[in-house]
């Protein structure tokens, strides 16, 4: 039987650049080459797409030529240049390894719609759904899930603290990685803390600081079957998770530790799981998300945020959890991959 050809889309234009190539170097390493043939697409921080023979070090220099996808469902895969003139490569799946804005947003997964392409993970909805936190909130809240108290500032719009109880967080509201993000413990700080989230979003979330315990699930499948990771608790010495801007997240991060599985009482674990997956459910995802939330001392569960396509680089807590459930990489990528395909078989 012939191999399954994934187009793997990684790199891309944002912030989250590098924290993307590391996700598809992981892949490179675990993904079924026996099964599948991966043509490998990085988009270089500047825009460009290039089909080049993988995603190691180096690899914007290496053999790489102009690739593009393209709209025309006839197609149903890439036009890629070379000697001046245009061939074809029919994709029969994608595998979007593309973090925050432009690539976990939706406006990946509405080329890929275009192109009539099946793809791996969230659909165009609940990708812009999950990425707006504000929205994600008013979602699940709608299924009578407990979120953070938060309000919205829009571009121009000034804050007034005595309306705040601090510490709260300020973030961009459509952002990844923690980027832009701050905690403001004064008033004084506040203004700052808003023009620092401005710089990756003209939408601005202020919301208080929830006090509990900070659980992720991660969750595998599509509704009605899903499947979960072990549970962990990120463990912090001081500050707020980021270990992707930190300068050596492979040597281990900074302020965090990550307790796999949790070290919550079993009707907590319950609970969260519970929870989990009805936020998954709630907002429409599939294929795969990690789940973010807060263990409150009063066993409440409060949401914090999903991630529609977490990073699965060497130190992500996503692969972490999986494996700890006996699910290892290799065979994330193939589950999420063949549901792909179910509803669009070659």
């Amino acid at each position: 039987m012939d191999k399954v050809k994934v187009g793997i889309i990684f790199g891309g234009s944002t912030e989250e650049h590098p924290v993307s190539v590391k996700s598809a170097q992981e892949v490179a390493k675990h993904l079924d080459t026996g099964k599948y043939e991966p043509f490998w697409i990085g988009i270089t921080r500047a825009g460009t797409w290039l089909l080049c023979d993988g995603p190691g070090p180096g690899w914007e220099t290496g053999r790489c030529r102009p690739a593009v996808l393209s709209p025309d469902r006839g197609v149903h895969g890439l036009l890629v240049l070379e000697d001046g003139k245009y061939e074809t490569i029919r994709l029969d799946v994608v595998l979007p390894l593309l973090h925050g804005r432009l690539g976990e947003d939706g406006a990946t997964q509405g080329l890929l719609e275009l192109a009539g392409v099946p793809y791996a993970g969230c659909d165009v909805q609940s990708s812009a759904l999950c990425m707006d936190k504000s929205l994600t909130y008013l979602a699940v809240r709608s299924a009578g899930i407990a979120t953070p108290e938060f309000r919205t500032v829009t571009a121009d719009e000034k804050v007034d603290p005595d309306r705040l109880t601090f510490p709260v967080f300020v973030k961009p509201a459509r952002s990844g990685s923690s980027f832009g993000v701050s905690k403001v413990t004064r008033e004084e700080e506040l203004a700052g803390a808003v023009e620092t989230a401005r710089q990756f979003d003209s939408k601005v979330l202020v919301e208080e600081a929830v006090a509990g315990r900070e659980i992720g699930c991660a969750v595998l499948g599509d509704d009605p079957d899903l499947v979960t990771g072990e549970l962990d608790r990120v463990a912090l010495t001081h500050g707020f998770f980021k270990i992707h801007q930190e300068s050596n997240p492979e040597g281990g991060s900074e302020n965090s530790t990550f307790i796999v599985p949790a070290d919550i009482p079993e009707e907590a674990r319950s609970l969260v799981l519970e929870t989990a997956k009805a936020v998954y459910r709630a907002l429409g995802c599939r294929g795969l998300s990690r789940v973010d939330m807060f263990l409150k001392d009063d066993g409440t569960v409060v949401l914090n945020e999903v991630n529609t396509l977490p990073g699965l680089t060497s130190y992500s807590r996503y692969p972490r959890m999986m494996a700890a459930a006996g699910i290892p990489l290799g065979d994330v990528l193939d589950r999420v991959v063949s549901l792909a395909l179910k509803e669009n078989p070659r």
